[in-house]
This record gives C-alpha cells, structure tokens and sequence, in this order.
C-alpha cells in the first residue's frame, strides 16, 4: 500500500504561511501593536490573532472537512485531519523588537503529525517536513537545502539549547538542568522554535523545554525527526503530547532524559560514564541520597 501523499498539503502550507509572514512583518516593531495580557499572563498581540484568523479563514475554504486547532481561538471541527497553529512563536520577543519568533503550522493526521512548516520572516528564514520526504530549510520549496542532524555522541562535545531556568526551577528540576548543563560542552538560551530548527540542521544537539502545548511543538516534532532527529516528552513519549519536550540529534536523548526525565536502567549499562561532577551518576547519587535522607527524617519524625 503507498504511503499517504501530502504534497499538496505542504503546499497549502506555504501558502498560509506566506500570508501569515505579510501580517507579521508589517505589525512587526509597529508603535500601535496593541498588546493584550491573555488569562495565563502571557502577551497576544493584534499580530497574533490577525494571523490566526486568517489561516483559520483559508483552511475552512480550502480544507473546509478538517478540523483546526490554534493557540487563540482553540479547536473548531471534528475530524481525524487537524491543523494545528501558532501564529507566533516567541511573542514575547516580537512585543519588544527581538526578531527571533516564527510561524509554526502543521497537520495531524489519526494523532501523528504528518507535516510541519516554521517561517520566521525576521530571519529569512524557513523550515518545513513531511512524512517520509526529509526535512529542508530555504526560501521556497523548489530552493531548498536539507536539514540532517548532528553526529554528536558525547555530552562533553554537545551543544545544549533552552529557553530559560525558571521553567525548570518551577519544575522541580533546576538543579538537574543546572547538572546538565555543566555536562555540556557548550549553552545557550536560543529558545522557542529557534533551539529546535538549529537542533535540525546539527548546529545545536540538545533542545529542551519543561512546559509546552501542542501548538508549540507538532511543527518542530517532525521538522526534527525528519532531519534524524528524535523528539519525545520529558518522560521518553515519542511526539509533541507531552506537555514539555525533548529534543536530540537521537545519539544524546538517552543521556539527557538521564538528567531531565525519564530513562531506562543505565545503572545496568557497563560502559556508560560515572564519574566526575556533573555527571549522569554524580545525579543520580545525589537524587538517591536525598531521597535516603528524607526517608530518614520521616522515620525521626515517627
């Protein structure tokens, strides 16, 4: 049986994101962007909703069965073909002048994510994937180069991407972001999208963000596993249903859910490296005598 087809969808794709770049450069650094504090505290803009209603106007004419979900006005349809949408990744940035933020589109089809466009026009920059065809970075589809991950195999060679430490701290997870961290050859705090499209054309091998909607994942989840990459849940769940994200050349995903999430039994594994500060088993030491210590003083306390 042929694998599904979505050329045409990736087309459509382009598309909506082509308007959507027009609508974002011409309110980008505007002096009456009009900025809205939304129930989570996070900023909207006019931009954001402007871009989203657009897409959402096009897809019903366009793709009028399939359902949408988008980061302002949440899900509409039914359907196993879903659209899903952030008008802009990296609000944040865009609300100050920071011209790091991006477009992210994708479909999902029966709960897999199929396709996946990233446009960050400030940038000049764009992404895209689809389901078997690779993943590729250009200014169109017919001008493209493809993305192809690192072969990175040691976190003392590594490069490690992040959006920020609250996150972690709030988490519960500071001090082993922190362990990571030193770990590391080398971090910085790209952030957003930017981390996981670096990640795809193997300038960054490690990405990671303890919070996250779908909204902002689908398009990186398989713009990374197209370019060879792997993205799961901090708890090792392949895709973007997480609620966080982990994302690695596929080499360094095991080591770096040793530190942030969940892995299975590398105590067991004889060649895996236990020493020095910072190390997989210097944390792991750490969690083991803290949770000795507070069964310790449970037992005081009885």
């Amino acid at each position: 049986m042929a694998a599904p087809d979505y050329t045409d969808d990736l087309r459509l794709a382009h598309l909506l994101a082509d308007d959507a770049d027009s609508l974002t450069q011409a309110r980008f650094r505007a002096l009456d962007l009009h900025v809205m504090s939304k129930p989570d505290l996070t900023p909207v803009t006019d931009a954001d909703q402007a871009v989203e209603e657009s897409i959402r106007r096009t897809l019903s004419k366009a793709r009028s069965r399939d359902a949408v979900t988008g980061e302002e006005q949440g899900t509409s349809g039914h359907s196993q073909r879903r659209w899903i949408v952030d008008p802009i990744d990296g609000t944040k940035n865009y609300v100050r002048g920071v011209p790091v933020w991006a477009t992210l589109i994708s479909l999902v089809v029966d709960d897999e994510v199929v396709l996946g466009v990233v446009s960050a026009p400030a940038l000049q920059r764009r992404w895209w994937a689809s389901a078997g065809q690779g993943a590729w970075t250009g200014k169109s589809l017919m001008k493209a180069t493809e993305c192809r991950v690192s072969d990175v195999r040691r976190l003392e060679d590594a490069s490690f991407s992040y959006s920020s430490i609250s996150g972690w701290e709030d988490r519960g997870l500071g001090e082993d972001m922190l362990a990571l961290m030193r770990r590391v050859w080398r971090t910085r705090a790209y952030g957003d999208f930017w981390s996981y499209m670096l990640l795809a054309e193997g300038a960054v091998d490690i990405a990671a963000e303890p919070e996250l909607e779908v909204y902002d994942m689908a398009a990186l989840d398989i713009i990374v596993r197209e370019a060879g990459g792997r993205f799961t849940s901090l708890e090792g769940r392949d895709g973007p249903w997480g609620g966080n994200a982990l994302a690695s050349n596929g080499h360094l995903h095991d080591a770096a859910l040793s530190f942030l999430g969940s892995v299975s039994d590398l105590d067991d594994d004889p060649d895996w490296p236990r020493s020095g500060p910072g190390s997989v088993s210097d944390l792991r030491s750490h969690r083991h005598r803290v949770s000795d210590e507070s069964r310790d003083d449970e037992d005081d306390a009885e």
